[in-house]
């Protein structure tokens, strides 16, 4: 009788272990096999894509029902809305600022696409992934000047992430999954294969790797195709008139590629200048976007425009006999509510936002450029076109991606190189005078030092804490030469420790050094300590480590606590190997090595 719970344990462990082995069989092929890897990231795409047409889907129908609008009506081309209408934008900013106030309890920010590829290894937190979608859905949904875009990628990133955690693929694998779910999202949103990946690489991986290109490729591919199946219409682009581009007509983008760089920095600045004075109001996390959406409400009152993204304002500018007062005046408007629902706690992004400013920038630039030389240099749709790239590019940071929506919403390739030379220049200009995209200035402005998604996690991880050796030999700084010697023979290290009456790190005294000539035999080795005041903490990364080596020009350093009390010591020959060690392995993951015991 004592026997049978022993037995149904064995039976249930058996049983688990069944259950594990086609999955630890798939782990090994996933790991091993770049066809089955690309299969994982075919799966992830279309995933991202059902998650991206639900969420458009649910946004829309909360419009349709708190405006009264129309099945195939947006809200931005709306003619006019009532007062009673827009009341629900203070009351869509509660409900967000609730959300927030609710995620703060968790006491750390919610991580992104790019901070997970950036610092985390594509680790994502599904709880942080349904937050930051709910809260898009909600501002979005109400009204507020931002896009859906950051919900799409976020989730579709975050399905990535998931199953590359289930299956254990390695940290490179985890991230290219992220990336395959971003790319899958955006694909799925505009229809268009290509932007979604280059969307992919640009903003959530960080560069373009070899070993990704296949995977996020089948993932984009995937994510549209099922929009398409799903019967979502991808998105069409008004075509501009045909002709031939003359060298003076790139001339002209170039120079609209380099206002759109301008403007899209002073935006990005507007909404982090509106952040930093609502941060020094003493106003609730909950109560700004309360503040935030009925500061939107006259703003709107003049122009529907301003609300939400701007998919259906951009067709209506695009197309329309606009005057230079009326577009300025929409420009201007749009970027103030762009920048109040962000600054004001509302959650979304400015891909698409970008994208209608960028469109009312070049019309503007065109009908003004045509009015000051009294003839038609340039075509308005063209420019609008150009425009929408290029200012979409300053703020978004992805040039490539840009460049490809207009292509793949137009299918016209001669506007293409034009369109190709403004990205170009709008984003070289924004990375040297501001350096940042809208994604990481604000990572920027909350302490992190990223610039792109590309891998930085691994050299924080790389820490002096854990390269340190601990066995380090310790001795009293107040020990005389004669006694030290006969502690430490030579030979016997390389180096010994000091620590002060107290405990504390004193200095490190190389074992050579102290026997070498003009030593007196009776002075302590305190009088002879290197290094007494540098020392480094356990979490300094390995980067800050090896300018630590550089600075003192020393080949060892003591690693110390917050009270200077000695961890261990160490050697720059160790970091440098370690760090070389690192670079060799990332660049094998970079051209696509797939070693099955490889981590």
């Amino acid at each position: 009788m004592q026997a049978m719970p022993h037995t149904a344990d064995r039976l249930w462990q058996a049983s688990r272990a069944q259950l594990h082995r086609p999955l630890d069989w798939l782990r090994r092929q996933f790991r091993a096999n770049d066809l089955w890897f690309i299969g994982l990231a075919t799966l992830v795409g279309l995933i991202a894509a059902g998650l991206t047409l639900l969420q458009g889907e649910l946004a829309h129908a909360v419009q349709r029902w708190l405006f009264d609008l129309a099945p195939e009506e947006r809200l931005s081309a709306s003619d006019s809305l009532s007062l009673s209408q827009l009341l629900v934008l203070p009351l869509g900013g509660l409900l967000v600022g609730l959300v927030t106030l609710a995620a703060r309890r968790r006491k750390r920010p919610l991580v992104d696409a790019v901070e997970a590829n950036a610092l985390h290894g594509g680790r994502m937190s599904m709880r942080d992934n349904l937050i930051v979608s709910l809260q898009t859905l909600l501002s979005n949904g109400f009204g507020a000047s931002v896009g859906l875009e950051a919900a799409y990628a976020q989730m579709g990133s975050g399905a990535g992430s998931q199953l590359g955690r289930i299956l254990r693929v390695r940290r490179a694998d985890m991230r290219t999954l992220v990336g395959a779910g971003a790319g899958g999202a955006i694909a799925a949103a505009f229809g268009a294969p290509l932007a979604g990946a280059f969307y992919a690489f640009e903003i959530v991986i960080g560069a373009y790797t070899p070993s990704a290109l296949a995977p996020v490729a089948a993932a984009a591919l995937g994510g549209a195709f099922l929009a398409e199946a799903l019967g979502a219409p991808p998105y069409l682009l008004p075509a501009a008139s045909a002709y031939q581009l003359e060298p003076r007509d790139y001339a002209i983008y170039i120079a609209l590629g380099l206002t759109c760089a301008l403007i899209g920095i002073a935006v990005m600045r507007l909404v982090a200048g509106i952040e930093r004075v609502i941060g020094k109001v003493n106003l609730p996390v909950w109560g700004r976007p309360v503040v935030g959406g009925l500061l939107l409400i006259p703003l709107a009152l003049y122009s529907p425009q301003v609300l939400s993204s701007g998919h259906g304002a951009l067709h209506l500018d695009i197309s329309g006999d606009n005057t230079l007062q009326l577009l300025a005046t929409l420009l201007v408007l749009k970027c103030l509510a762009s920048g109040i629902s962000l600054g004001f706690g509302f959650r979304g992004g400015l891909f698409f936002a970008s994208l209608f400013m960028g469109a009312l920038v070049g019309t503007f630039f065109a009908i003004g450029l045509n009015q000051l030389v009294g003839e038609s240099w340039v075509d308005v749709t063209s420019a609008a076109l150009v425009g929408m790239a290029g200012l979409a590019a300053a703020i978004v940071g992805a040039p490539m991606t840009m460049a490809m929506l207009i292509l793949e919403g137009t299918h016209d390739f001669v506007l293409a190189s034009a369109v190709m030379a403004a990205v170009l220049v709008a984003n070289t200009v924004v990375r040297q005078a501001f350096g940042y995209s809208f994604s990481t200035w604000r990572l920027h402005l909350r302490g992190e030092s990223i610039r792109s998604a590309r891998d930085v996690g691994w050299v924080r991880n790389l820490s002096a804490g854990k390269m340190m050796r601990k066995d380090a030999n310790h001795t009293p700084d107040a020990t005389t030469v004669a006694e030290f010697r006969r502690r430490f023979p030579l030979g016997s290290t390389q180096r010994v420790v000091l620590e002060d009456d107290a405990g504390h790190y004193a200095g490190i005294v190389p074992l050579a050094f102290i026997y070498g000539d003009r030593i007196r035999l009776d002075a302590t080795v305190a009088e002879y300590a290197q290094n007494k005041d540098a020392a480094l903490s356990a979490d300094t990364d390995i980067v800050s480590v090896m300018h630590a080596f550089d600075t003192t020009q020393t080949d060892e350093l003591a690693v110390v606590d917050a009270e200077r009390k000695v961890l261990g010591v160490l050697s720059e020959g160790f970091v440098r190997k370690r760090y070389a060690e690192e670079l060799e392995k990332r660049q094998r993951e970079l051209m696509g090595e797939r070693v099955v015991s490889d981590d």
